[in-house]
């Protein structure tokens, strides 16, 4: 179950390997949490198996309150591996935009709604006190066709559960910076994502935003000292 010799590696980032597998005759990413060699090799076995656990889990319970995620099919405990789901027929909601974006003919109303269904995703995932970790374009999918906004959420590999706003203020931080960052002159278009997540998340939504603009002033006045 766990032999990777015949997977194809995908991708590696910081923190793991992403293989493509055939697991049980379905193609399947397998996502390996590699040792890492600066840490103190009980401490890092520790903190692996930490991570892996809480990723695990804020997928599982986005997954139970409607929030799609991959299938996880199975899970090496000893190794570190989660197999899951590989979604094929999908594009990153980054390549979806620019795409939009750079055609002149694109329809500016498909991504008013597909903000719009990205902040009540999210509005419910910090409801449920999921905290994503490394929130971006790139780890949102839209299943084909995308006009239809079948929204699935990946790499929840910084993942946690959490109930602090502060906390859930730094993931909608994070994920503006990596917006405005990768799709230039999108401050309407991130406000209305704002708006939708306030409105779905109701009275909880206030002190989240607030925090927001705490991290925001921070992060303002960092830029100004460096």
């Amino acid at each position: 179950m766990s032999d990777l010799s015949k997977a194809t590696l995908l991708k590696q980032g910081a923190e793991a390997k992403i293989y493509v597998i055939d697991f049980l005759g379905k193609p399947c990413i397998v996502k390996e949490r590699f040792q890492k060699t600066y840490r103190h090799p009980d401490l890092d076995k520790s903190l692996t198996a930490q991570r892996t656990k809480s990723e695990i889990r804020s997928m599982l319970r986005c997954r139970t309150n409607g929030i799609r995620t991959p299938v996880i099919y199975f899970v090496d405990q000893i190794k570190n591996l989660i197999y899951m789901e590989y979604i094929q027929d999908s594009v990153t909601v980054r390549d979806y935009v620019t795409a939009i974006q750079n055609n002149p003919d694109g329809d500016t109303h498909l991504l008013e709604a597909l903000m719009q269904k990205v902040g009540s995703t999210l509005a419910t995932m910090h409801e449920k006190n999921i905290i994503h970790g490394d929130l971006t374009t790139s780890n949102m999918l839209l299943r084909n066709p995308p006009e239809e906004l079948n929204l699935i959420l990946i790499d929840f590999g910084l993942g946690y559960i959490e109930n602090l706003a502060e906390d859930k203020g730094v993931d909608l931080y994070v994920l503006e910076r990596a917006f405005l960052s990768t799709h230039p002159n999108t401050e309407a278009l991130f406000e209305l994502l704002l708006q939708s997540y306030a409105k779905d998340y109701g009275k909880g939504a206030v002190e989240v935003l607030r925090k927001l603009d705490e991290v925001r002033q921070r992060g303002r006045k960092r830029t100004m000292v460096g």
